[in-house]
């Protein structure tokens, strides 16, 4: 996401960064300024005639690229939140207000000092990402993936007597007349 104080060629670097990883990449730009969409296409065909992964960047921009002019930064980050993005680079004036705002993300990079590439290799955050829109139920792999959870579950009679009834009803629908059974026996 940008706007007009993004600067034209790194918006066109850190896209073909995304394209040239693999054809089936997915390189967009929602930007708040026509004219930066203009003068960032122009600097991504310039510079996919000179790169080395040219084939498979080219791929990947003419079939899962695009730029997107948005009326308002509100309406880009819409978009965001709809479409999921495994990465997210905010090259816009104040990119820390929009955090709260972005809800379905795998990572986000906020500003031009700030390049996801650097995400990539050494900046810290898993590289273990939500692809094709999963960041809206999803999460980058973390710690807490390696941690080991056990459900708990102790009722007293009385939550037994109030919940009891309807687990029986329930089971019975499903077909799983033995588990009735066994919240019927408590209940007696």
């Amino acid at each position: 996401v940008a706007d007009e104080t993004a600067s034209p060629s790194i918006c066109a670097i850190d896209l073909l960064a995304q394209a040239e990883h693999d054809p089936l990449s997915s390189a967009i730009l929602i930007t708040t300024s026509a004219q930066l969409a203009k003068e960032v296409d122009r600097e991504v065909k310039q510079r996919l005639k000179k790169i080395e992964r040219k084939e498979i960047a080219s791929a990947a921009v003419e079939e899962r690229g695009g730029i997107v002019v948005v009326q308002d930064i509100e309406v880009a980050i819409d978009l965001v939140n709809y479409y999921a993005p495994e990465h997210l680079s905010l090259l816009v004036k104040d990119g820390w207000s929009l955090l709260g705002s972005i809800k379905n993300a795998g990572g986000i990079f906020v500003g031009e000092t700030s390049p996801e590439i650097l995400g990539d290799y050494v900046a810290g955050p898993s590289h273990v990402m939500p692809t094709g829109g999963t960041a809206r139920f999803s999460s980058p792999l973390s710690v807490d993936d390696f941690i080991k959870i056990t459900s708990v579950a102790a009722l007293n009679e009385k939550s037994l007597n109030m919940l009891g009834p309807a687990a029986s009803v329930i089971a019975e629908v499903e077909g799983l007349s033995v588990h009735a059974q066994g919240v019927r026996a408590r209940l007696q």
